[in-house]
Protein backbone atom coordinates (compact mmCIF):
# COMPACT_ATOMS: atom_id res chain seq x y z
CA UNK A 1 0.00 0.00 0.00
CA UNK A 2 1.24 3.48 -0.89
CA UNK A 3 1.25 6.29 1.65
CA UNK A 4 -0.08 8.74 -0.95
CA UNK A 5 -1.74 7.71 -4.20
CA UNK A 6 -3.21 10.10 -6.75
CA UNK A 7 -5.24 8.68 -9.61
CA UNK A 8 -6.05 10.55 -12.84
CA UNK A 9 -6.54 13.86 -11.04
CA UNK A 10 -8.09 16.70 -13.00
CA UNK A 11 -8.57 20.11 -11.38
CA UNK A 12 -10.01 23.49 -12.31
CA UNK A 13 -9.57 26.95 -10.80
CA UNK A 14 -11.50 29.98 -12.08
CA UNK A 15 -13.02 27.69 -14.76
CA UNK A 16 -9.57 26.90 -16.15
CA UNK A 17 -8.26 23.35 -16.14
CA UNK A 18 -4.90 23.29 -14.38
CA UNK A 19 -4.28 19.62 -13.65
CA UNK A 20 -5.03 17.34 -16.58
CA UNK A 21 -4.83 13.78 -15.36
CA UNK A 22 -2.08 13.58 -12.72
CA UNK A 23 -0.96 10.19 -11.39
CA UNK A 24 1.46 9.97 -8.47
CA UNK A 25 2.39 7.31 -5.90
CA UNK A 26 4.62 7.84 -2.86
CA UNK A 27 5.70 5.07 -0.49
CA UNK A 28 6.29 5.41 3.24
CA UNK A 29 9.79 6.77 3.87
CA UNK A 30 10.30 7.67 0.21
CA UNK A 31 11.70 10.97 -1.05
CA UNK A 32 10.43 12.21 -4.39
CA UNK A 33 11.08 15.38 -6.37
CA UNK A 34 8.62 17.17 -8.64
CA UNK A 35 10.26 19.53 -11.12
CA UNK A 36 8.63 21.83 -13.61
CA UNK A 37 8.59 25.41 -14.91
CA UNK A 38 6.42 28.13 -13.43
CA UNK A 39 2.77 27.60 -14.33
CA UNK A 40 3.11 23.87 -14.87
CA UNK A 41 0.71 23.02 -12.01
CA UNK A 42 3.16 22.07 -9.22
CA UNK A 43 1.81 24.42 -6.55
CA UNK A 44 -1.76 23.66 -7.60
CA UNK A 45 -1.09 19.98 -6.95
CA UNK A 46 0.24 20.87 -3.47
CA UNK A 47 -2.90 22.81 -2.64
CA UNK A 48 -5.20 20.08 -3.89
CA UNK A 49 -3.40 17.40 -1.87
CA UNK A 50 -3.92 19.53 1.24
CA UNK A 51 -7.58 20.16 0.36
CA UNK A 52 -7.69 23.85 -0.62
CA UNK A 53 -11.37 24.44 -1.58
CA UNK A 54 -10.40 27.11 -4.12
CA UNK A 55 -9.49 24.26 -6.48
CA UNK A 56 -12.30 22.11 -7.92
CA UNK A 57 -11.58 18.44 -8.57
CA UNK A 58 -13.43 17.38 -11.71
CA UNK A 59 -12.02 13.86 -11.94
CA UNK A 60 -9.83 11.43 -10.06
CA UNK A 61 -9.12 10.40 -6.47
CA UNK A 62 -6.58 11.08 -3.72
CA UNK A 63 -5.78 8.32 -1.22
CA UNK A 64 -3.71 8.58 1.97
CA UNK A 65 -2.78 5.32 3.69
CA UNK A 66 -5.43 3.67 1.54
CA UNK A 67 -8.17 6.07 2.67
CA UNK A 68 -10.04 8.20 0.15
CA UNK A 69 -9.40 11.82 1.20
CA UNK A 70 -10.59 13.46 -2.03
CA UNK A 71 -13.41 15.34 -0.28
CA UNK A 72 -11.87 15.52 3.20
CA UNK A 73 -11.39 18.99 4.79
CA UNK A 74 -7.83 20.28 5.14
CA UNK A 75 -7.73 20.11 8.95
CA UNK A 76 -8.57 16.40 8.90
CA UNK A 77 -5.86 15.74 6.31
CA UNK A 78 -3.32 17.43 8.56
CA UNK A 79 -4.42 15.28 11.48
CA UNK A 80 -3.87 12.19 9.33
CA UNK A 81 -0.25 13.23 8.79
CA UNK A 82 -0.09 15.51 5.74
CA UNK A 83 1.92 18.74 5.94
CA UNK A 84 2.93 21.49 3.53
CA UNK A 85 5.46 24.32 3.65
CA UNK A 86 4.16 27.40 1.86
CA UNK A 87 6.03 29.06 -0.95
CA UNK A 88 4.83 32.51 0.21
CA UNK A 89 3.64 32.16 3.84
CA UNK A 90 1.56 35.00 5.35
CA UNK A 91 2.71 37.30 8.14
CA UNK A 92 0.65 37.09 11.35
CA UNK A 93 0.99 40.07 13.70
CA UNK A 94 0.40 39.45 17.38
CA UNK A 95 1.15 35.71 17.26
CA UNK A 96 4.61 34.59 18.36
CA UNK A 97 6.15 31.68 16.50
CA UNK A 98 6.72 30.00 19.88
CA UNK A 99 2.92 30.12 20.46
CA UNK A 100 2.30 28.49 17.08
CA UNK A 101 4.98 25.87 17.80
CA UNK A 102 4.72 25.21 21.57
CA UNK A 103 6.53 21.87 21.44
CA UNK A 104 9.33 22.83 19.09
CA UNK A 105 11.87 23.87 21.74
CA UNK A 106 12.42 20.21 22.60
CA UNK A 107 13.88 19.61 19.14
CA UNK A 108 17.63 19.12 19.05
CA UNK A 109 18.34 21.17 15.94
CA UNK A 110 17.08 24.30 17.71
CA UNK A 111 20.60 24.87 18.95
CA UNK A 112 20.71 26.92 15.76
CA UNK A 113 20.69 30.52 17.02
CA UNK A 114 18.46 31.79 14.21
CA UNK A 115 15.66 29.38 15.06
CA UNK A 116 15.67 30.34 18.74
CA UNK A 117 15.52 34.02 17.83
CA UNK A 118 12.60 33.45 15.44
CA UNK A 119 10.53 31.79 18.17
CA UNK A 120 10.43 35.11 20.04
CA UNK A 121 9.06 37.06 17.06
CA UNK A 122 5.64 37.44 15.42
CA UNK A 123 5.11 34.81 12.73
CA UNK A 124 6.82 35.89 9.49
CA UNK A 125 6.63 39.61 10.39
CA UNK A 126 9.67 41.30 8.81
CA UNK A 127 11.25 37.88 8.24
CA UNK A 128 13.82 37.54 5.49
CA UNK A 129 13.33 34.88 2.83
CA UNK A 130 15.62 32.47 4.66
CA UNK A 131 13.90 33.14 8.00
CA UNK A 132 10.53 32.33 6.46
CA UNK A 133 11.89 28.98 5.26
CA UNK A 134 13.14 28.19 8.77
CA UNK A 135 9.78 29.22 10.22
CA UNK A 136 8.00 26.85 7.84
CA UNK A 137 10.29 24.00 8.86
CA UNK A 138 9.60 24.64 12.54
CA UNK A 139 5.86 24.63 11.95
CA UNK A 140 5.74 21.34 10.05
CA UNK A 141 7.99 19.71 12.65
CA UNK A 142 5.36 20.49 15.29
CA UNK A 143 2.84 18.44 13.32
CA UNK A 144 4.88 15.20 13.42
CA UNK A 145 3.82 14.47 9.82
CA UNK A 146 3.99 11.26 7.83
CA UNK A 147 4.36 13.13 4.53
CA UNK A 148 5.75 16.65 4.03
CA UNK A 149 5.40 18.57 0.79
CA UNK A 150 8.10 21.25 0.46
CA UNK A 151 6.81 23.80 -2.06
CA UNK A 152 9.83 25.60 -3.60
CA UNK A 153 11.80 25.37 -0.34
CA UNK A 154 14.97 26.28 -2.28
CA UNK A 155 13.59 29.47 -3.85
CA UNK A 156 15.55 32.62 -3.02
CA UNK A 157 18.10 30.97 -0.73
CA UNK A 158 21.84 31.53 -0.90
CA UNK A 159 24.16 28.52 -0.92
CA UNK A 160 24.85 28.60 2.83
CA UNK A 161 21.18 28.80 3.81
CA UNK A 162 20.18 26.20 1.25
CA UNK A 163 22.69 23.80 2.76
CA UNK A 164 21.29 24.44 6.25
CA UNK A 165 17.70 23.87 5.10
CA UNK A 166 18.65 20.69 3.26
CA UNK A 167 20.44 19.35 6.35
CA UNK A 168 17.36 19.95 8.51
CA UNK A 169 15.15 18.15 5.98
CA UNK A 170 17.61 15.26 5.89
CA UNK A 171 18.05 14.86 9.65
CA UNK A 172 14.54 15.71 10.88
CA UNK A 173 12.46 14.08 8.14
CA UNK A 174 14.25 11.77 5.69
CA UNK A 175 16.39 9.94 8.26
CA UNK A 176 13.31 9.54 10.47
CA UNK A 177 11.45 7.74 7.67
CA UNK A 178 9.06 10.61 6.93
CA UNK A 179 7.98 10.70 3.29
CA UNK A 180 9.04 13.84 1.43
CA UNK A 181 7.88 15.49 -1.80
CA UNK A 182 10.27 18.22 -2.98
CA UNK A 183 8.58 20.70 -5.32
CA UNK A 184 11.21 22.69 -7.19
CA UNK A 185 11.58 24.83 -10.29
CA UNK A 186 15.35 25.27 -10.21
CA UNK A 187 16.31 21.84 -8.87
CA UNK A 188 18.91 23.46 -6.55
CA UNK A 189 17.74 21.47 -3.52
CA UNK A 190 18.68 18.27 -5.39
CA UNK A 191 22.34 19.24 -5.10
CA UNK A 192 21.93 18.37 -1.40
CA UNK A 193 19.10 15.82 -1.24
CA UNK A 194 18.88 12.74 -3.46
CA UNK A 195 15.31 11.72 -4.36
CA UNK A 196 14.32 8.11 -4.87
CA UNK A 197 12.14 9.18 -7.80
CA UNK A 198 12.13 12.39 -9.84
CA UNK A 199 8.95 13.55 -11.59
CA UNK A 200 8.72 16.23 -14.27
CA UNK A 201 5.48 18.19 -14.69
CA UNK A 202 4.53 20.20 -17.74
CA UNK A 203 1.18 21.76 -18.61
CA UNK A 204 -0.72 20.05 -15.81
CA UNK A 205 0.63 16.55 -16.40
CA UNK A 206 3.47 14.48 -15.00
CA UNK A 207 5.37 13.45 -18.13
CA UNK A 208 8.38 11.74 -16.63
CA UNK A 209 9.07 9.59 -13.55
CA UNK A 210 12.68 8.42 -13.24
CA UNK A 211 15.04 7.08 -10.59
CA UNK A 212 18.06 8.65 -12.30
CA UNK A 213 17.58 12.25 -11.07
CA UNK A 214 21.05 13.34 -12.21
CA UNK A 215 20.27 12.54 -15.83
CA UNK A 216 16.91 14.31 -15.60
CA UNK A 217 18.61 17.43 -14.21
CA UNK A 218 21.31 17.26 -16.87
CA UNK A 219 18.73 17.28 -19.66
CA UNK A 220 16.75 20.14 -18.10
CA UNK A 221 19.83 22.29 -17.49
CA UNK A 222 21.16 21.69 -21.00
CA UNK A 223 17.96 21.97 -23.03
CA UNK A 224 15.29 23.45 -20.73
CA UNK A 225 11.91 22.00 -19.82
CA UNK A 226 10.63 22.11 -23.40
CA UNK A 227 12.90 19.13 -24.17
CA UNK A 228 10.88 17.09 -21.66
CA UNK A 229 7.92 17.07 -24.06
CA UNK A 230 9.97 14.58 -26.10
CA UNK A 231 11.72 13.11 -23.08
CA UNK A 232 15.10 11.59 -24.04
CA UNK A 233 15.35 9.66 -20.74
CA UNK A 234 11.79 8.38 -20.60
Amino acid sequence: MFLLEIKDLKVKADNKEILKGVNLKIKKGETQALLGPNGSGKSCLCQVILGNPAYKITNGKIFFEGKDITKMPSEKRVKLGLALTWQSPPAIKGLKLSELCPTIEKRSFLNIKEANDLLKRDVNVDFSGGEKKTSELLQVLCLNPKLVIFDEIDAGLDIKKLGQVAEIIKTEFIRKNVSVLLITHSGQILNYLKPDITNVMLDGKILCQKKDFKNVLRIIKKYGYEKCKKCPVR
